[in-house]
C-alpha cells in the first residue's frame, strides 16, 4: 500500500494542507476531549521553558555557574524553536503526525529525566535544546487538536484559542513555581515538567488525531539550507541572549558571533532565492504584507517585554515573588481574558482595529507603570498589567489568522510563514528583553551619576541623614566612624535604588512610545489602503476616457 497515494476525502473531511489532520465530523463529547487534549499539549509545550525563566537565578545558584552561563538556558531553547521548525513541516508531511508526536514528545521526556540524575550546566542546556525542538513540535500539534475541538463555521475561534494557550505558561509559571521548588528545590521544577510531558503523550495516545495526507516532501537541498540556517539563528540568539549580561561592547566574541550570523543566514537565504522548489520562498515573504506582519509581531512582542521590567522593578524594590502572587493571578486573569474576547470576535474584517485596540491597551498599561515611586507595589500594577496581559494575548490571534490566510491560498509557503511568524515572536522575545535590560543599565548609570553628583557631606540634609542612619546603629556599634560609615553606604544603597527606579520609569515610558508609535504605522496603512482603494485604477480610468472620446467622436460625426 502506497502510504503517498492520494486519499478519497468527504468535503468536510478533507485536510487545509498535507501533514495535518482530517476533519471528520465528531460528537460533542469527543469535541471536548479534543480541546483538553489541544490545552494539556499546548501547554507543556511552552510550560518547562516558563518554569525555567521564572526562576533563572535560583537555577544559577543551584548549578553554581555565573550569571552570563545561565543566559545559555534561554538562549538554548529559542535556537532549537527557531531552527526545528524549518524542518517540522516537511516532517509532518511526508511522516506522518503520529510518529511526529511520539519521536518528540519521546525526546522531550527522555531529556528531562536524564537531566534529573546528571544536574550540570551542560545537561540542563541539552534538556533546553530538546524542549525547544519539542515545543515546536507540541505548539503545532497542540493547534490541530484545538481545531478538532470545533465545528467548521468556528475554526477561526479554534485558532485564536490554539495560538493563544500557550501565552498562558509564563503567568501560570510565576503562581506556582515557588511551590515546587519547596517540594524538590531544582528536582521539583524538573519532575513537573516531566510528569507534563508524560502526561500529554498519555494524552495524545489515548485520543490521536485523524489522518491526514502524506506526500514525499524532503529534498536534499533541504539539509543545506537547514545547515546553513540552524548555526546562524543559533549564534544570533546567543548574541541577543547574552549581549547585555556580558556587554555589547565589551566581549569580542559577540561580534564574531553576530558575523558569523548575517553571512550563514545570508548564504541560507540565497541558496533558496535560487531554487525552483525552495524550503524558504524569499520571495514571498519579501512581499510588503509579509514584511509588514513581521515588523508588526516583532514590535508587540517589544512591547510585550515590558512585564519582564515590571519583574525586575519590584525585585529592586526587595519583593520576591512569594509577594507578587496576587499580581500574577491578575496577569493570568488578563491573558485568559484577552484569548477569550479575540476568539469571540474574530472576524477577517477585525483584524487591524484588533491590533491597534492591543497595541493601544499595553501602551496605556506601560504609561502607567512609567510613574512609578519607591512606594510602588503590585498593588499599585494590577490594572496596568492587567491591561498588558490582555492586550498581549489579544493580538496573537489576529495577527496569525491575517498571515496564514496567505497560506490558504498558496500551500507551499506554509513553511515560510510558520518560520518568519516563530522567528518574529521568539527572536523578538530575546531581543525585547535585551533592549529592556540595556535601556534599564544606561538610564540606572545616568540616574546614579546625576544623584550621586549632588550628594556632599557639606550640605546639611545629606549630612543629617548620614548621622540619622548610623545612629539607628549605636546600640551595636560603639565606634562612630564605623556607624558614620555604615550611614554612608545605606545612602549609598538608597541612590542606587532610587536611580534603578527611575531607570525602569524610562524603559516603561520607552515602550509605551514604541506601542503609539507601532499604532500610528498601523493607522497610516490602513488609511493609505482605505484611499488606495477609493482611487480608480489607472487602466480603469484609461478605459473610460477612450470610451469617453470614442462617444463625442461618434457625436460629432453625426
Amino acid at each position: 500500500m502506497d502510504v503517498y497515494a492520494p486519499q478519497t476525502w468527504l468535503p468536510h473531511e478533507r485536510p487545509l494542507l498535507p501533514g495535518s489532520p482530517s476533519t471528520p465530523l465528531h460528537s460533542d463529547r469527543r469535541r471536548l476531549a479534543y480541546l483538553i487534549v489541544g490545552f494539556i499539549v499546548a501547554m507543556t509545550g511552552g510550560l518547562g521553558n516558563a518554569l525555567v525563566t521564572v526562576n533563572l537565578p535560583y537555577a544559577q545558584g543551584s548549578l553554581g555557574v555565573y550569571a552570563a552561563e545561565i543566559q545559555w538556558l534561554p538562549a538554548a531553547y529559542v535556537m532549537a524553536n527557531v531552527s526545528m521548525n524549518l524542518l517540522l513541516v516537511k516532517f509532518r508531511q511526508q511522516y506522518g503526525l503520529q510518529l511526529f508526536t511520539e519521536l518528540f514528545l519521546g525526546l522531550y521526556a527522555v531529556a528531562t529525566l536524564a537531566h534529573l540524575f546528571v544536574h550540570g550546566l551542560a545537561s540542563a542546556i541539552a534538556v533546553r535544546a530538546a524542549h525547544g525542538m519539542s515545543g515546536a513540535a507540541l505548539t503545532v500539534l497542540g493547534l490541530y487538536y484545538v481545531l478538532q475541538a470545533f465545528p467548521a463555521q468556528h475554526r477561526l475561534k479554534a485558532v485564536v484559542l490554539g495560538v493563544g494557550f500557550p501565552q498562558l505558561a509564563l503567568p501560570m509559571a510565576r503562581l506556582f513555581s515557588s511551590e515546587l521548588l519547596e517540594i524538590g528545590e531544582w528536582r521539583g521544577l524538573y519532575f513537573f515538567e516531566l510528569g507534563m510531558a508524560l502526561l500529554a503523550m498519555g494524552c495524545v495516545l489515548l485520543l490521536k488525531l485523524p489522518p491526514g495526507d502524506r506526500v514525499k516532501a524532503f529534498e536534499k537541498l533541504d539539509f543545506l539550507t537547514f545547515g546553513l540556517f540552524a548555526p546562524g539563528v543559533a549564534l544570533l540568539c546567543a548574541v541577543l541572549a547574552l549581549g547585555r549580561t556580558v556587554w555589547w561592547f565589551e566581549s569580542p566574541w559577540l561580534g564574531y558571533c553576530l558575523a558569523g550570523a548575517i553571512v550563514l543566514i545570508a548564504a541560507a537565504l540565497l541558496v533558496e532565492h535560487n531554487r525552483s522548489a525552495p524550503l524558504l520562498n524569499t520571495r514571498w515573504l519579501s512581499t510588503g504584507m509579509m514584511l509588514r506582519l513581521a515588523a508588526s509581531v516583532l514590535l508587540i512582542r517589544i512591547v510585550q517585554s515590558e512585564a519582564a521590567g515590571t519583574v525586575g522593578f519590584l525585585q529592586a524594590l526587595g519583593l520576591n515573588n512569594d509577594q507578587m502572587q496576587t499580581l500574577w493571578l491578575i496577569t493570568l486573569v488578563g491573558s485568559v481574558g484577552g484569548i477569550a474576547v479575540s476568539a469571540l470576535t474574530i472576524t477577517p474584517a477585525r483584524i487591524q482595529p484588533s491590533l491597534m485596540i492591543a497595541l493601544a491597551m499595553m501602551a496605556v498599561g506601560a504609561f502607567m507603570d512609567s510613574r512609578a515611586t519607591n512606594l510602588t507595589r503590585p498593588e499599585q500594577m494590577y490594572v496596568s498589567q492587567f491591561l498588558l496581559a490582555f492586550g498581549g494575548t489579544f493580538f496573537l490571534g489576529p495577527t496569525f489568522v491575517s498571515g496564514f490566510g496567505a497560506v490558504i491560498a498558496a500551500p507551499r509557503n506554509l513553511i515560510s510563514f510558520s518560520l518568519m511568524f516563530t522567528m518574529s515572536q521568539n527572536i523578538g522575545g530575546l531581543l525585547g528583553s535585551a533592549i529592556v535590560g540595556t535601556v534599564q543599565v544606561m538610564r540606572e548609570k545616568f540616574h546614579s551619576s546625576q544623584l550621586v553628583e549632588n550628594l556632599t557631606l557639606l550640605d546639611p540634609q545629606v549630612a543629617a541623614r548620614v548621622q540619622s542612619g548610623g545612629a539607628a546603629l549605636a546600640g551595636s556599634l560603639a565606634d562612630a566612624g564605623t556607624r558614620n560609615a555604615l550611614g554612608v553606604a545605606q545612602l549609598g544603597a538608597a541612590a542606587t535604588r532610587e536611580a534603578n527606579i527611575l531607570a525602569y520609569n524610562d524603559v516603561f515610558l520607552l515602550i509605551a512610545a514604541v506601542a503609539v508609535a507601532t499604532i500610528l504605522w498601523m493607522l497610516l496603512h490602513h488609511l493609505w489602503n482605505i484611499c488606495t482603494a477609493c482611487r480608480p485604477a489607472p487602466l480603469a480610468q484609461n478605459a473610460q476616457t477612450a470610451m469617453a472620446n470614442v462617444s463625442l467622436n461618434n457625436s460629432g460625426s453625426k
